[in-house]
């Protein structure tokens, strides 16, 4: 799980330094996490098919400094935060798409080499990207209505925010156990 919450470290610093009118400072912050810890993987051998969201993650920060640093007033508006997650829902689900679920990486890193190549290690993957994507694209959706509507809800925006991580970390953490203890039998 360590491993999902540096991945996400980004994501994070940008949800945490950035307003609906002031997205500079948290692109900013995000982007430098991201590419300290992009260069951190490659030097430890990481390939770049292993850091899919990394990289994904890295590009649409780029872009969102440049465009906060030359737009004005703030490029996503309101809507940063549905956008932003979006992208991440787009992200899973190209990986999906290319056969390349984002969470193999993260995976690879926390099991052994001889299961890497299997079948069923892929599989386990892709199921928990999908619940990622569905759960990043739900995320993103319900924050665009929330923004729309009701845009002064803020338990209710911060309760969708948490639970579209908290529901498919849950399902990362349970999902294998259960699966190694299916084949188990």
């Amino acid at each position: 799980m360590i491993r999902y919450l540096r991945t996400f470290l980004p994501w994070i610093a940008f949800a945490v330094l950035s307003t609906d009118t002031e997205a500079r400072w948290g692109a900013l912050a995000a982007l430098a996490l991201s590419a300290v810890l992009l260069a951190g993987d490659r030097r430890a051998g990481r390939g770049w098919d292993e850091l899919v969201l990394e990289v994904g993650s890295a590009l649409f920060f780029a872009a969102l400094v440049i465009a906060s640093f030359t737009i004005s007033p703030a490029p996503l508006g309101a809507y940063g935060p549905a956008v932003s997650v979006g992208w991440l829902a787009l992200i899973s689900w190209a990986s999906l798409a290319v056969r390349r679920p984002f969470t193999l990486g993260i995976a690879r890193q926390s099991t052994p080499v001889e299961v890497h190549a299997s079948p069923l290690f892929y599989r386990v993957n892709a199921v928990i990207t999908a619940v990622w994507a569905a759960a990043f694209t739900l995320d993103a959706l319900a924050l665009a209505v929330l923004y729309a509507v009701a845009p002064h809800a803020a338990v209710a925006i911060v309760a969708v925010k948490v639970c579209a991580f908290v529901i498919p970390a849950i399902f990362t953490l349970r999902y294998p156990r259960i699966v190694r203890a299916r084949y188990a039998v």
